[in-house]
């Protein structure tokens, strides 16, 4: 069973990155599900998550696109670069959230950024995002919003080294095994 899916990362690493591309997408609607539908405010260090998320998608949707091995390879690298500082900003709002601070000092609210500041200031405020970096508003299984986003993290970030290791491990085989021609 591991060998065939080991076996995917050679035959078919279009697919390996397409599939990561999907869960990246996937993640990225249900935190907005959980804004928008079930009302939670997302903090700046969320807001920093989904554009690493939003970037590690990217990068896997556009190695996918293409046929070269090199664009499996950079956009792999890219992949476990964007997940590692990903799992960084999620393990430190996890290390906040496990040792909360006597002062909260993630941003403001929504509403008091737009009463507060002009729009023009406000607009860019808004995108760091608001709420309290430390604050547990939902829980899975025990682990926090920050925790599972560390575990997906992590989990890309396997993912991406094993793609790159079995193709860079494909493509010096090639060249060992292909005949010299004299």
């Amino acid at each position: 069973m591991m060998g065939k899916i080991l076996d995917g990362f050679d035959t078919a690493p279009r697919r390996v990155l397409a599939a990561v591309a999907a869960v990246c997408v996937a993640l990225l609607a249900f935190g907005l599900y959980l804004q928008h539908v079930v009302g939670l405010e997302p903090c700046p260090m969320c807001i920093v998550q989904r554009y690493a998320l939003v970037l590690v998608a990217v990068a896997a949707g556009v190695a996918a696109a293409f046929r070269s091995r090199g664009a499996h390879l950079a956009g792999a690298g890219l992949m476990v670069l964007l997940a590692g500082f990903g799992a960084f900003v999620a393990a430190r709002q996890s290390w906040l959230q496990w040792n909360p601070p006597e002062v909260a000092s993630c941003g403001r609210d929504f509403y008091g950024m737009i009463e507060t500041f002009p729009l023009q200031r406000a607009i860019p405020m808004i995108f760091r995002g608001s709420g309290d970096c430390s604050k547990i508003d939902w829980t899975f299984l025990g682990g926090s919003i920050a925790n599972w986003s560390f575990v997906w993290f992590v989990v890309v970030g396997v993912v991406s080294i094993v793609l790159l290791a079995r193709q860079l491990r494909r493509r010096t085989q090639r060249g060992v095994s292909a005949p010299v021609a004299a």
